[in-house]
């Protein structure tokens, strides 16, 4: 809706922009070196202005990455990623949760590179206990290596949403009632890298890595974590924030902690309808070549 062309209307529009922009300089002032560490590369990792900035970059010889210094059971985490311009084929950029261990849980954010000129593959995952194959991709709507854009995971105990710039794109539900596993006891890191995967990574593996392109570069330029933080004494978010019955929808932001309790509302839902509908190019639930026994039963439940 625009705005009447009056002095006030000009005062509400200037309000509006500032506090866009102090939202957007709130996410972009978290700092790197307080919160996350580089575990990888050999100095190919970076984190520079102060902190505001990380870069992660590949070689021949290795490729880079960090993690988090705290874990968390359950939150809401976003990340500001530019990913790698140029032709990335080969290349697989990273943002995922995970715990530890041949049994661990997790969820994936992996953007799979493609020639110059094709659109990245965003390649979704959740794992429970070791167990994923529950795969689901999708191209986006914009250039992901022109400018920075948000790539968010809310997990609380009820659902998995994983949003592109505040939209979301999919939601894997807690429907253990029917015997789905569902990550909800095991501590997990934020963890981010860029490594070669040429072997699969771009159509199946048939477009390799092109070395003399490198050294690739994908840039984190941001980040917000409002989480249960778990330490040796367990969680920070008491037990009756993690077992609240009551709901909040998508826009609410009543409570810091709204998220645990988060649920799409009826716009957020029409426009991950509207995602799936243009830019989904593959989903697990439906495959039923792989799925030959029967599709997974989630697929009726969701």
């Amino acid at each position: 809706m625009a705005l009447p062309s009056t002095p006030l209307g000009s005062l509400v529009a200037s309000l509006l922009l500032l506090l866009l922009t102090a939202n957007f300089l709130a996410t972009k002032a978290s700092d790197f070196n307080k919160n996350f560490q580089l575990t990888w590369g050999d100095g190919r990792g970076k984190i520079l202005n102060n902190g505001k900035l990380l870069t992660l970059s590949l070689d021949k010889i290795s490729g880079s990455g960090f993690a988090s210094k705290n874990q968390y059971l359950f939150g809401k985490i976003d990340m500001q990623i530019k990913l790698v311009p140029g032709d990335s084929a080969g290349t697989v950029t990273t943002y995922y949760l995970s715990s530890i261990g041949p049994n661990h849980d997790e969820i994936d954010f992996e953007f799979l590179g493609n020639q110059s000129g094709q659109p990245y593959t965003l390649h979704t995952n959740v794992f429970n206990q070791g167990k994923g194959n529950r795969e689901q991709q999708f191209h986006l709507w914009f250039d992901p290596t022109a400018d920075f854009h948000t790539y968010s995971v809310l997990w609380n105990p009820r659902r998995i949403i994983f949003s592109v710039d505040g939209t979301p794109i999919r939601e894997f539900k807690n429907v253990e009632s029917i015997g789905v596993p569902f990550p909800k006891s095991q501590p997990m890191r934020i963890y981010a890298s860029l490594w070669n995967a040429d072997d699969w990574a771009t159509q199946g593996g048939r477009i390799k890595t092109d070395w003399t392109k490198a050294p690739f570069t994908a840039s984190y330029g941001g980040f917000s974590v409002n989480a249960c933080k778990w330490t040796s004494r367990g969680s920070s978010c008491t037990a009756s924030q993690s077992s609240a019955s009551t709901t909040s929808t998508a826009t609410s932001r009543s409570s810091s902690n709204s998220w645990m309790n988060q649920e799409l509302d009826s716009t957020s839902q029409e426009r991950m309808n509207w995602v799936r509908k243009n830019y989904m190019i593959y989903n697990y639930c439906t495959d039923k070549g792989r799925f030959s026994q029967g599709l997974p039963p989630e697929y009726n439940a969701s």
